[in-house]
């Protein structure tokens, strides 16, 4: 006898490969089995589209009456972009459905459960349940806090620095990281740089991947003072997403006329600090309303260093290459003032570690 944990594994998988395309909705992904075998498969492809239960019953065909059905997310009992998924399975004749987890919004949780006991058929909850959230973690967040999923990003040398006292930051880390970055991005709704990253190292903060069909993430840059080089590629280059410049009110509104007179480029007017720097909590609702799930922010320094001490961060990305610069005169990861004590650090959580290549990929939960 095939345990469900298999069914679910397989579910998880076939979940994955929406990443990226799905959002503001959740990647769930759904098998049909019947007598111990696989007979259909499915996944959520992309936003608007049919949903894995639908896809995997309509690969299954008639077959599914009888059949179970094992799904990474508890099946919606409402109308949205598509019809709910509870009426195509009893309508399939399924006979159980396994969930590795219920659906996390507050308002429906547990009515597509509820609604399928009622049309008689058993529901098993539970398996898997923690891999299951944490593959969508970002919509978790979202849904229920309305707010996105925070991920900072950083590649330093041993020695924690992100380039040298010139600035050279190229190459700190492997090809195979520098690639796994780009995949991270797609996975994400919007990417975050300080303007000083910007003014650097002139980058474009799109996914690029030989042989996959990635999708940009939308830009946000941190320019209080609306300082940035109009012909910056962040805002000139072709890409499917927009360049949001994030600012106080003290700016020049000529330039910003200027700047939005290119479809892609939006400036948004956000509070400021006591300080002077934008207020990243506050942002975070901003972001919220415009349905950003997941934030990935790549630096630099300060702008790091804010979303550790405002709080706003979930989850860190860190990569360190097999190299030291040897001095304390380059950049640092994170750059001001950090905690006067060691008890007073921000711990990580729920550790795991990757290799690209000979550079060491470490995630946490913060």
């Amino acid at each position: 006898m095939i345990p469900p944990e298999y069914y679910i594994k397989t579910a998880i998988n076939l979940a994955k490969k929406g990443r990226g395309y799905t959002s503001p909705n959740p990647v769930v992904g759904a098998v049909v089995v019947k007598n111990n075998k696989i007979i259909g498969k499915g996944f959520h492809e992309a936003y608007g589209k049919p949903h894995a239960e639908a896809n995997a019953l309509n690969n299954a065909g008639k077959a599914s009456f009888g059949a179970d059905l094992y799904v990474t997310l508890e099946p919606c009992n409402h109308y949205g972009k598509t019809p709910p998924c509870t009426k195509k399975i009893i309508e399939a004749g399924i006979k159980r459905v396994f969930i590795a987890a219920s659906d996390p919004n507050p308002n429906v949780a547990g009515s597509g459960a509820d609604f399928l006991r009622k049309n008689n058929i058993e529901i098993i909850t539970g398996i898997c349940e923690n891999k299951a959230k944490q593959l969508n973690e970002s919509f978790i967040k979202y849904i229920t806090a309305k707010k996105p999923f925070v991920t900072v990003k950083c590649a330093s040398t041993l020695d924690g620095q992100t380039a040298s006292s010139t600035g050279d930051s190229k190459w700190i880390t492997s090809e195979k990281s520098r690639e796994y970055v780009h995949l991270l991005r797609h996975y994400n709704d919007a990417i975050m740089v300080g303007i000083n990253t910007v003014k650097k190292d002139n980058p474009s903060l799109t996914a690029r991947i030989n042989g996959i069909n990635t999708k940009d993430p939308q830009r946000f840059i941190l320019d209080t003072k609306l300082s940035i080089d109009e012909k910056s590629k962040v805002i000139t280059q072709k890409s499917n997403a927009t360049a949001f410049i994030v600012t106080g009110g003290n700016i020049s509104f000529q330039k910003k006329k200027r700047l939005e007179n290119n479809n892609n480029v939006k400036v948004i007017i956000a509070p400021l600090t006591n300080t002077g720097k934008i207020d990243l909590k506050a942002l975070m609702k901003i972001l919220g309303d415009m349905k950003i799930a997941s934030l990935f922010i790549e630096g630099g320094g300060k702008v790091i260093a804010s979303a550790f001490s405002s709080g706003i961060a979930d989850k860190v990305c860190f990569f360190y290459a097999p190299k030291i610069l040897g001095g304390n005169n380059g950049s640092p990861i994170c750059y001001g003032k950090g905690a006067l004590l060691v008890e007073k650090s921000l711990p990580v959580k729920n550790i795991e570690f990757k290799r690209f290549e000979n550079d060491i990929f470490i995630t946490g939960y913060v």
